[in-house]
């Protein structure tokens, strides 16, 4: 229970929420799927979703810079 507790005293409650809700809203996750995951999970899935959206905005953003 400590660990849990530790493991995401790096994350404010607001943020928490703001995650909570860009995944769901965004990327089609579900509230049971994300409240399921350990704490570590969460964070590895997070970081792999910012990773691939920045990656994503880059491509589109060369895309844009070709064409004219």
């Amino acid at each position: 229970k400590q660990f849990f507790r530790i493991g995401l005293s790096h994350n404010s409650l607001h943020a928490y929420y703001l995650t909570n809700f860009a995944m769901i809203q965004h990327h089609h996750w579900s509230l049971t799927e994300l409240e399921d995951m350990l704490p570590y999970e969460r964070e590895i899935y997070t970081k792999l979703l910012k990773n691939w959206i920045e990656e994503e905005n880059e491509r589109i953003k060369h895309q844009e810079s070709q064409r004219g």
